[in-house]
This record gives C-alpha cells, sequence and structure tokens, in this order.
C-alpha cells in the first residue's frame, strides 16, 4: 500500500479543500452538527478518498447512533464502551492511536455517547488529550458533537485543540457549511456560509438567505455566557426561561409570567413609559429571553435597538403578511452597563460627569476622546466579543450606536453619534482589532463637540446619557469584490416635501438609493436621490426625461471586501454586475443611439429611475404599509431606515435597519396661503423646493454668503466662513428670526458643494435658503440627507431651494449687495470678510422683510411690507 506521505490528503470534497485551503496531515477536524446524519455525509466522502488511495481507516465505534461504516477491506473498526469509564475509554483510544503515526481516524458522534456518560467537563478533557496526540504524529480524525448540546467550556477544549472546526447546517433538506475555526491557513472566503449540493461548494453572500439558515438552528446564546458565574441579572433571565417552559407546557401565560415580563423590559428597553406601553402590549417573555441571549453584558439596549425590535414585534402581530417580507434580524446588542464600566475603567468618569455642566461641557473633549480610543475592555467583554464574530464569520457587520435618549420621543439625535461598518475580511485576530477600535469609536462620540452641543440645545445635558450598541448584520448582496443592498433608503410617514397639489402629505415618502443607505442619509457629494411621495410614486419633481436622468443617483456607497474598507464607486462600475438592473434602471435612449450613430460597440446604457420597482412590484405598498402600520401604534410618525434586497423581480425580502418617531407638526406645514405681492416689493421668490413648517413670519436679519466671491476662496477659508456664520448666529441669538442664504448645499461636509456648516452652528436660524449658483450642474439638493433633514425639522426650521433658471423665481441679490453690511459691528475681527460674508439687518433704514412659506404649493417668499424705495 502507498504510505500517506505520498497521497495529498482530501475531504474527498474539492471544493472543501479549497475552501479550508487544504487539508493536512495531523489535522483534527471536528464538524459540529444538528444531525448525525450530516456528519456522515462527511464520513462517507473522506473515507471513499482514503480508501480509493490504497490507505486505511480506523473507526472507533462507542455511541448510540447507527455505524458511520460498515466492516469492508481497509476499514478497521474497534468497538469501545465508554460506560467503564472515563480513564479506561481514554487510555485505550490513546493507546490504539500510539500504534503508528499517519493513520486515518473516525470517531463517533461524541454528544451521544449512552447514557449520557460524560460531563461536558470530561469531554472537553478527551479532546485536550487525544487531539494533541493524533496531530503530533501526523494522523487525521474526524469527530463530531451537537451543536447547542455542549458548554462553553466543553467547546472551548475542542475549539482549542482541533485544528478545523466547521458548522454543518441544515435548512430544507439542504446542507449548508461554515467553517468555525481553521488554524494556520487563510482564505478571503473561508468563514463564509456555503451551500452543500452533492461533491460542489457554492458561496452564500446574501445576508436575506443566510439569516434564513442561520434562523432554522435555535439561538442558546453566544457560547462564553455560561462562563461567566451567575449573577442576579442572568438569575432574573434564567428564572424566566423556567417560567417560559412552564408556560408553554401549560398553554397558559400565567399572571408571574406577565408581571416578570413587564419588569424584564423596565430593566433592558428603556424608562420610557410610551415605549414601556407598546412593548407590554407586543412583546412576549420568549422576546425578552432571546435579547437577552443575544446581549453582551448588562443594562438597557438603547433607543435604536429598541427601535427594530418593536417594529418587528407590531408587523408580527399586527400585518403578518408584511412580517414575512421582513428579513430576520440576528442582531446583538451591548448592554449600557459595559460603556459605563468601560469609563470607570479607564479613567473617563469623571470627565463624563463634567459634560453635565453647561459652564464647562466642552472642555478637555479631545483628550477625553483619545483617552477612549486607547482604552481596553477586561478579558471576559474580549470573549464575548470573539464569540460574535465567529457567529457572523466573514459577513459584514456595522456597530450603530443605540443611546438611551437615542431614537425616542422628543430626541432623535440623528446623525449626532457614529455608526461604523466592518467590512470584516481578514484574520479573526485582525477582524477582532477592527471591531474593537469601530465599537470605541462609537463611544468617543458620545464626546463630540457636535453631540454635546445637541443634548444642550435639547436640554438633556444632565440627563443619563450611556451608549449601549446595536450590532448588525450588514443586509446585501457580493457583487463582484463589493458588498451592498440593492436598495436601500429612508421613510417618513408624514410627506413635509410635498411638491405637487396631488400629493397628500400624511401618505408620506421615502427617499431610495442603490447601495448602501448612507448616500440617503448625509451630504457629502454632489449626488442625487429618488424622492418618492407613497400616494403619487410615479410623479416627480423633475419635469422631463433628461432632468430625470440628470440629478439620478450616479455615485454608490459599498463595502469593498477585497480592500476591507468602507467605499464608493461609479454607478456605471457595478452596473454590469447587477442582474436586476431592469427593475432599479432606466435605458439611456439618447446614449445609445450617439454610440450607433458613430460606429461604436453597443453599449446598454443605464440610468437609476427605479420606474419599473414602482410600477410592477408591491415595494412601495409594503413600506407604506409598515409606516402606516407602526405610525398606527405609536400614535405618532415615525421615520425608518430600510434596506431589500431580491430573489427575484416579484420576491424580496426588506430588512429593517431603524425606527423612530419622527419629530413634525403636521399642522405646521398645512395651514398657511402666501398673500398676494408686488413684484416691486419681493427680495426673493423661490417655487419648487420648499421644505419644513409655513407660515409667516418677520425676519429680523438675513446673513448672505456672496457665491462670487465664496466660489474663489480656498477649502481652508470655506471653514472659516462656516465657523463665523455660526459666530454671527450666537450673536443674534434665538430671540431673532435670522434667514441664511448662500450657494450650493448648507451642511456639507464638502466645502466645494456649499457652505461646511455643522446644524449645530445654524440651529438657530429661521429658514435656509440655497442657491444654485456653486458650479455648472449643482443644483439645492431637495433630498437634504436623513440626518440634516431631521434636525431641521425637529427644530421647525425652512428650507428653500433657489433655482436660478426655474419660470417664476425671483431673487434681487443686489438689494442685499447694497445694504449696510453690519459683520464689522457684530465681529470686529472678522471684517476682513465682508466682502464675502454679509449681514443685513433692514429695519434699520425702515423696512419690515417677511418671509412667507407654503410647502404644500412649494412656494417660500421674502418680501418687504412696503417697496424698497419707498422706505
Amino acid at each position: 500500500m502507498p504510505s500517506a506521505d505520498r497521497v495529498k490528503i482530501s475531504t474527498g470534497i474539492a471544493d472543501l479543500d479549497n475552501l479550508l485551503a487544504g487539508l493536512r496531515q495531523g489535522d483534527n477536524v471536528v464538524w459540529r452538527v444538528d444531525s448525525i446524519d450530516d456528519y456522515r455525509f462527511y464520513v462517507d466522502r473522506f473515507c471513499r478518498f482514503v480508501r480509493k488511495s490504497g490507505l486505511e481507516i480506523v473507526y472507533f465505534r462507542f455511541a448510540d447512533h447507527p455505524p458511520l461504516l460498515m466492516p469492508a477491506p481497509g476499514i478497521t473498526i474497534i468497538n469501545l464502551d465508554p460506560r467503564e469509564g472515563f480513564e479506561q475509554f481514554a487510555v485505550e483510544v490513546f493507546r490504539l492511536i500510539s500504534r503508528g503515526v499517519e493513520g486515518n481516524y473516525i470517531f463517533d458522534s461524541m454528544s451521544l455517547m449512552p447514557q449520557n456518560c460524560y460531563s461536558d467537563r470530561m469531554i472537553g478533557n478527551f479532546f485536550k488529550l487525544i487531539c494533541p496526540k493524533l496531530h503530533r504524529q501526523d494522523s487525521l480524525a474526524y469527530f463530531s458533537f451537537m451543536r447547542h448540546k455542549h458548554s462553553f467550556h466543553a467547546e472551548q477544549f475542542i475549539s482549542d485543540t482541533t485544528q478545523i472546526l466547521i458548522d454543518v447546517y441544515n435548512h430544507d433538506d439542504v446542507r449548508y457549511i461554515k467553517p468555525f475555526n481553521i488554524s494556520d491557513r487563510y482564505s478571503s472566503c473561508m468563514y463564509r456560509l456555503h451551500r452543500q449540493l452533492e461533491d460542489s461548494l457554492t458561496m452564500i453572500g446574501e445576508s436575506l438567505n443566510i439569516t434564513e439558515i442561520l434562523f432554522a438552528s435555535p439561538w442558546p446564546g453566544l457560547r462564553s455566557a455560561s462562563y461567566r458565574m451567575i449573577g442576579l441579572w442572568d438569575r432574573m433571565f434564567l428564572s424566566a426561561e423556567e417560567i417560559l417552559e412552564e408556560t408553554k407546557k401549560n398553554g397558559i401565560i400565567s399572571t408571574k409570567a406577565q408581571e416578570l415580563t413587564a419588569r424584564l423590559q423596565k430593566y433592558i428597553l428603556s424608562r420610557d413609559e410610551k415605549l414601556l406601553s407598546i412593548a407590554a402590549k407586543y412583546l412576549t417573555l420568549n422576546d425578552i429571553i432571546s435579547l437577552w441571549k443575544r446581549m453582551i453584558g448588562t443594562g438597557f439596549v438603547g433607543g435604536k435597538s429598541v427601535g427594530v425590535i418593536l417594529a418587528h414585534a407590531v408587523l408580527r402581530a399586527e400585518n403578518p403578511a408584511l412580517y414575512n417580507k421582513l428579513e430576520k434580524h440576528d442582531s446583538f446588542y451591548i448592554g449600557s452597563d459595559v460603556f459605563y464600566t468601560f469609563l470607570i475603567d479607564n479613567g473617563l468618569w469623571w470627565t463624563k460627569q463634567e459634560q453635565k455642566d453647561p459652564s464647562i461641557f466642552l472642555n478637555n473633549i479631545e483628550s477625553a476622546r483619545k483617552k477612549i480610543m486607547d482604552g481596553v475592555f477586561p478579558e471576559y467583554i474580549i470573549q464575548r466579543l470573539t464569540d460574535l464574530l465567529d457567529y457572523y464569520g466573514q459577513a459584514p457587520i456595522i456597530v450603530r450606536s443605540s443611546s438611551l435618549l437615542e431614537d425616542a420621543f422628543g430626541n432623535a439625535f440623528a446623525g449626532k453619534y457614529e455608526s461604523v461598518f466592518c467590512p470584516n475580511q481578514g484574520t479573526r485576530k485582525k477582524r477582532l482589532e477592527n471591531l474593537i477600535r469601530a465599537i470605541k469609536t462609537v463611544y468617543a462620540s458620545t464626546m463630540s463637540k457636535e453631540a454635546l452641543l445637541y443634548r444642550k440645545s435639547r436640554g438633556v445635558l444632565d440627563r443619563d446619557e450611556q451608549m449601549p450598541l446595536l450590532i448588525q448584520r450588514v443586509s446585501g448582496i457580493p457583487r463582484g469584490p463589493y458588498f451592498l443592498p440593492q436598495l436601500s433608503g429612508v421613510g417618513f410617514s408624514f410627506n413635509p416635501y410635498a411638491w405637487n397639489r396631488e400629493i397628500d402629505p400624511r401618505s408620506g415618502m421615502i427617499r431610495l438609493v442603490y447601495g448602501l443607505g448612507t448616500r440617503a442619509v448625509d451630504r457629502s457629494d454632489n449626488d442625487y436621490t429618488r424622492v418618492i411621495a407613497l400616494n403619487a410614486p410615479s410623479m416627480r419633481p423633475e419635469s422631463n426625461s433628461s432632468e430625470k436622468k440628470k440629478y439620478s443617483q450616479k455615485k454608490v456607497d459599498l463595502l469593498n471586501l477585497e480592500q476591507n474598507i468602507f467605499g464608493k464607486c461609479d454607478f456605471e462600475e457595478i452596473c454590469p454586475m447587477e442582474t436586476h438592473m431592469n427593475l432599479f434602471g432606466s435605458r439611456d435612449i439618447q446614449a445609445e443611439r450617439y454610440y450607433r450613430e458613430r460606429g461604436l460597440p453597443p453599449k446598454a446604457e443605464w440610468y437609476l429611475s427605479f420606474e419599473n420597482l414602482i410600477e410592477e412590484t408591491e415595494f412601495i405598498q409594503d413600506i407604506s404599509g409598515t409606516l402606516n402600520t407602526i405610525k398606527k401604534i405609536y400614535g405618532s410618525n415615525i421615520d425608518i431606515e430600510f434596506t431589500c434586497n431580491f430573489f427575484t423581480p416579484g420576491d424580496y425580502k426588506i430588512c429593517l435597519v431603524q425606527c423612530r418617531p419622527f419629530q413634525v407638526d403636521e399642522h405646521d406645514i398645512m395651514d398657511v396661503r402666501i398673500p398676494e405681492i408686488k413684484e416691486k416689493n419681493l427680495l426673493m421668490k423661490a417655487c419648487g423646493a420648499v421644505v419644513g413648517r409655513s407660515g409667516i413670519c418677520d425676519i429680523d436679519y438675513i446673513i448672505y454668503v456672496d457665491p462670487g466671491n465664496y466660489g474663489t476662496l480656498p477649502d481652508q477659508d470655506r471653514y472659516a466662513v462656516a465657523r463665523i456664520i455660526g459666530s454671527l448666529l450666537k450673536k443674534t441669538g434665538t430671540e431673532h428670526k435670522t434667514v441664511l442664504i448662500g450657494p450650493g448645499r448648507w451642511g456639507t461636509s464638502t466645502p466645494s458643494l456649499g457652505v461646511p456648516v455643522s446644524f449645530s452652528e445654524i440651529r438657530r436660524a429661521y429658514a435656509i435658503i440655497e442657491i444654485d449658483t456653486m458650479h455648472e450642474g449643482l443644483v439645492p439638493d431637495l433630498s437634504l440627507g436623513t440626518h440634516f433633514f431631521n434636525e431641521m425639522i425637529e427644530t421647525g426650521m425652512v428650507y428653500a431651494g433657489y433655482f436660478n433658471n426655474r419660470p417664476g423665481n425671483i431673487f434681487n441679490n443686489e438689494i442685499l449687495l447694497n445694504e449696510t453690511n453690519k459683520l464689522a459691528d457684530f465681529l470686529p475681527d472678522k471684517a476682513k470678510w465682508a466682502h464675502i460674508i454679509h449681514i443685513l439687518e433692514f429695519r434699520l433704514s425702515g423696512r419690515n422683510l417677511r418671509m412667507a412659506a407654503d410647502p404644500v404649493d412649494q412656494i417660500g417668499v421674502l418680501y418687504f411690507t412696503q417697496a424698497p424705495d419707498q422706505a
């Protein structure tokens, strides 16, 4: 017979060999399964290869399940009786494997020994004794144990002493495998889920498929959770599990179970009575226990987490058909106590207390943020995070803030705290380092200037603001080297931007993008989104096909898995990879004709319109139904963030990423009409882009940024202009009504596109007017960005976009340039900027300036109550 060193060892499945980066002599291969038949499948493939290669197999037979192998040439079956005691069993196995080197061994399932012969600890000890011996003598062995049957201790011993540990799942009679731990080798897809069809493996990259498969197996909690000492917190939930089991047996929900559910909700969800009242109606004891099993640490899970959990529960009860269209969420939650403990352990607690004092709350924030980034977690938290990563494998995840005050009734905190994507590629060690860095980045954002100023403005600076975290699987699909959802967006149950009389604001709206939803919530570049009124989804603000293309999305946000970064690409690059492009795009007939007429190679040209998505699927109705169902239960308007991915054009899953109250007063927006105004009294009339509350108001100050002079500034000076504007608004104060007028996009993070103010700097303004004179092709962006949009609505600010070439629009900017500039009076040391920044007070020249805003008819007007030449 040939010797093993002349035969390249194999699992018998070429695709699996490639996934494991090769099977090696000395490997102990452990299969974690739900059924012995799944283990048998892989044993059979391995034994076929070994026997075909002329090698021998030794099969240790000892468990209470049907034999894995039958007597045959080349197979030696050794029957052992584990009931004779661990010592004799282990010694006999050790003696038998010591007879030679480079053997091939098959072991029965360690979970199915007769009469539960050994404790978990002793099974772990068996692996610690036998596996190193097999590894040293270059033998190859197959083992198996049943998922969720053993303690952390036993599984930890197994994982630490074997070279390969593979999870096998069975869903709808199809096998799936996901390597859990592989020593001394790595490949880019090694820890991804794969479908096993006979001898072929296919990677499953779509989140909607992954969650369906993993949810088929009950989740017992993080492996290392049983390692901790059982304290009061865990005893409460363990007691709840016992009561839940009694409830299932009796079929009756006892008063004790109801009282315990209400008590646990107060410990884990929120102090907000309104949220708790919804939770009491829609969350079960089983829901709360399932939440606990996915927690790291103790305390509250925070506002963002509660929003997602409640949204799912409400839809499950009120609209089961919609609930069945949701992608299952297998998120994890880092409790608020972990944040608090981290601050204490790293010497930051007193800093946090000082931030409650309005006189010193911004002191030392940069040094505090650095201390957070340099801080360390206790070992038991590191172990839980490692377990979390083992669950997700190499699937992309995102670490999201979920503070106690966030996304609650009254305070949205939109965009104030960080969310950090983890593409989650690389070795286990590298992925853990990136996850810990992401967590600390979110923690550090609690001490950012923007967040602290927002808390002060909302009167919650002295409130207990802790930072639980929500860790979510990124919903999406692989496209070449990229990972992204096919659709992302934000939805509002009330539409403050009704650009046509046929649009019903109370029907809501969505803002839709292809790719990651960051493009729908941030104002970062000169791109556009698709704004859809839910009662008239085919109606568009653009008037013709050329405008539809011009103002369509051109860039796509995504995760680059090859580079392990968040990134973006041109839509044209990813378009050929998209299998459902006819749903999301429209053909650019003019461009295709251009190619044909010039004899160029034919090329399909697309731009993102989402027309067929709207007309040929139930997607719009489903989003509308989601908003209306949750709004009814919340008793207030809501906004959601979502993704959507498609199996086929008519079969898709929606992933609810976020759900929170939307702070908007419907009556503020719907109850005004613009008065008749003589043209000679007009300073500005802007038609077609007005968002916010309606009303007529006397204006005290105009702050005007001269587009011509501003456009010549380098980026550094544009930031300086933004800071000066913030200082001016501090001087004018909230008791005066100030309107900002300037070029491009206010609040952008890219100075070339507008004025890079933060919202905290301009939140005292009454209104913002963006004018389209930054550069050719850049127009005021009606999509605004959710974070900017939410704060604007929350503060009652009015937004208007001025389009220079739109019929009916008027802007007499020479009035502004000729009026006395008061910049030197307000900020004497900034007088040199007077050619760019104008602050004007028309009352001083005897004129009364008013602003009228009608969001329903989409008209905003600045006018004098008497003509300028009559003042």
